[in-house]
């Protein structure tokens, strides 16, 4: 054994661990006889009295008891159960930790799963590849590249509005029903980068296809990668699409490519993080959420972003688009609050505008990006502001001037609020299937403000 240790085979285990399972509780398993050779986010393997296999993921140990959680299922596993640990040399141990992923360029056009598995009938994906870690660090701050260019985002609103450079983080707020299944659709599609990498976290099962085929369609989904975790698979799973999503754009990033990610949505992934704590005994905190739900958020959006720079000092960009359910529209819930002070921007879809017919329902008064106005030229910038002076006054004074109130001449800035609001609220309608670039933008605001 210690000759194996020491000179191991690659990638080939050099010995086997196995305990037993001495107890179930709610989604969580108690497994005995793996205590000193496991640690929290080992993957282990449940034998069950029906002769199926379940991969499980340790998340916490109770004294010499480990619990875990399975990926699928846990009818058929009773107490007695067998479960195994694979044991590896310790570069192995640090490469499996929390699970790998084989990624290539043969991923681009697929839909798959958590674990890797094709989920649209077109076969085995590609074998080759190197390892990629589910659960990987952040590149070091201080090395990291810097934000690149401007990028086009393709959408009129937020070309506008809430400007993006490459390698930037927004989040997407928005209540159900409000446009932003479309508006990611939109994104993927008409977005200039190299790769989309999308991930559907508890996603409803049957809008999985309306999604790749109506809003993706085959252009845009050609030019990505999709990560689907419906809602009726386990917690752990929904978990994982999050971080498989982020694996495979990181694969694509490291390669010097633009990658555009998108997460729909971060409060399912964190209601994923959710059940796990409280099933692993956490108390839970804000509003039923667990602490470590909040310290989880950071180390998953940080990996968003610049990568490292190589000799030549270039290096790819991950620019990410997370999607935040809040509930009852609520803008301040605990997930919305704390996403908002991690990324770089946001973007709020309302309700309000939705109803009143204009997609996408992008209310730009209280949407920002931090990079602006950095990236924007002086004549830009002027622009925008005038834009968003008069939608401003709009919003203060429409209720007025619609019940008379209000007399023609009294407040020149009002004046002009009524005249290029309207203008500038119908430049912002954009059909699902149009395209606005960021030159087209800026001269289509030029005219609705002239």
């Amino acid at each position: 054994m210690r000759g194996a240790i020491s000179s191991p085979r690659h990638d080939v285990p050099v010995g086997m661990l196995e305990g037993r399972v001495t107890g179930l509780s709610g989604l969580s398993v108690s497994l005995s006889g793996l205590r000193d050779f496991t640690g929290v986010g080992d993957r282990v393997t449940i034998y069950g009295l029906d002769g199926r296999q379940t991969q499980a993921e340790i998340v916490a140990f109770q004294q010499d008891i480990a619990i875990a959680m399975p990926f699928g299922s846990l009818e058929g596993i009773g107490s007695g159960c067998r479960a195994t640990f694979q044991l590896y040399d310790q570069e192995q141990r640090r490469r499996r930790a929390g699970g790998t992923l084989m990624v290539n360029a043969g991923w681009q056009g697929r839909v798959v799963d958590p674990m890797g598995r094709p989920m649209d009938g077109k076969g085995p994906l590609p074998s080759e590849g190197t390892p990629q870690r589910l659960h990987a660090s952040p590149p070091e701050a201080a090395m990291r590249a810097r934000l690149g260019p401007r990028i086009d985002l393709g959408v009129r609103a937020l070309n506008l509005f809430t400007t993006c450079r490459e390698g930037q983080r927004l989040g997407l707020f928005a209540g159900s029903g409000v446009g932003k299944s479309t508006l990611m659709g939109m994104l993927a599609r008409d977005t200039a980068c190299d790769v989309a990498v999308i991930a559907l976290v508890g996603e409803r099962g049957r809008e999985v296809r309306e999604f790749v085929e109506d809003d993706l369609g085959p252009e845009g989904l050609a030019k990505s990668v999709v990560v689907v975790a419906t809602s009726d698979t386990s917690p752990l799973m929904r978990r994982e699409a999050a971080y498989a999503a982020m694996a495979v754009a990181e694969h694509f990033r490291d390669q010097g490519k633009s990658v555009l990610m998108l997460m729909d949505s971060v409060t399912r992934f964190c209601q994923a993080l959710r059940e796990i704590g409280l099933s692993s005994g956490e108390p839970p905190a804000t509003r039923g959420y667990p602490p470590s739900v909040f310290a989880e958020l950071p180390r998953l959006l940080e990996r968003a972003g610049p990568g490292l720079m190589d000799e030549q000092g270039h290096a790819g960009q991950m620019t990410a688009m997370f999607s935040v359910l809040v509930e009852g529209d609520d803008q301040n819930e605990p997930v919305a609050d704390a996403v908002r002070g991690i990324l770089d921007g946001h973007v709020v879809l309302e309700r309000r505008i939705a109803e009143s017919g204009r997609y996408p329902a992008v209310n730009v008064l209280r949407s920002l990006s931090r990079t602006v106005p950095g990236c924007l030229t002086e004549e830009e910038n002027q622009l925008v502001l005038q834009a968003r002076s008069c939608l401003s006054t709009w919003d203060e004074m429409q209720d007025m001037v619609r019940l008379g109130a209000y007399r023609p001449g009294n407040d020149q800035r009002v004046d002009e609020a009524i005249r290029v609001a309207p203008a500038v609220e119908e430049m912002l309608k954009q059909r699902k299937g149009e395209r606005a670039t960021l030159p087209e933008s800026f001269d289509a605001l030029r005219g609705a403000l002239s």
